[in-house]
């Protein structure tokens, strides 16, 4: 994953452990709990609690975590007003990362449906692959891809938190 080099962060408590929000001047390009896989360096990053993108987060975390969000509208919806920074994923992840975006609040769906949403139905392993890689954890929801039979599998954040998670959304299982 490549950071554009005026990425700046924020850490914030959450009721999953401490959250590392990142920004560009393009917008949100990280949310990763503490130890999860593929958490960067952040150490060259300058700190920037007062950064309008990383506090616009924040308060969608926030909204999520206290299960003040419509149940009817779509992960895009709520996001919308936030921009978000993709760019240092490959072509394809990002077109994994905005399928994910499609999935509404409670809704949950499997790696192979994933895959073929993106046209891409025998690519399921490389599917699963890019959603491990994704640099902003809740706000892109890959916590609601499940496996083939709708069990819970690997998620970078642990399967604690996926659990959490779907449970916080009522999530529907396949």
């Amino acid at each position: 994953m490549q950071f554009h080099p005026q990425t700046c962060f924020k850490q914030i408590q959450s009721p999953w452990g401490q959250i590392t929000l990142s920004a560009s001047p393009d917008g949100l390009n990280g949310v990763w709990f503490e130890g999860q896989k593929h958490h960067p360096n952040i150490s060259a990053w300058p700190q920037s609690p007062r950064h309008a993108t990383l506090r616009q987060a924040e308060a969608l975390l926030r909204d999520y975590s206290q299960s003040q969000l419509p149940r009817q509208q779509a992960a895009r919806q709520w996001l919308k007003s936030l921009p978000l920074d993709l760019s240092g994923g490959t072509a394809f992840q990002q077109a994994v990362w905005q399928a994910l975006l499609s999935i509404p609040l409670g809704a949950t769906c499997t790696y192979g449906e994933l895959a073929a949403a993106i046209g891409k139905p025998s690519a399921v392993r490389a599917v699963g692959t890019a959603i491990g890689r994704n640099p902003i954890s809740i706000l892109i929801p890959c916590h609601r891809v499940l496996g083939g039979q709708g069990q819970l599998t690997g998620y970078a954040g642990g399967v604690w938190r996926k659990q959490a998670l779907l449970q916080l959304e009522n999530a529907s299982m396949p």
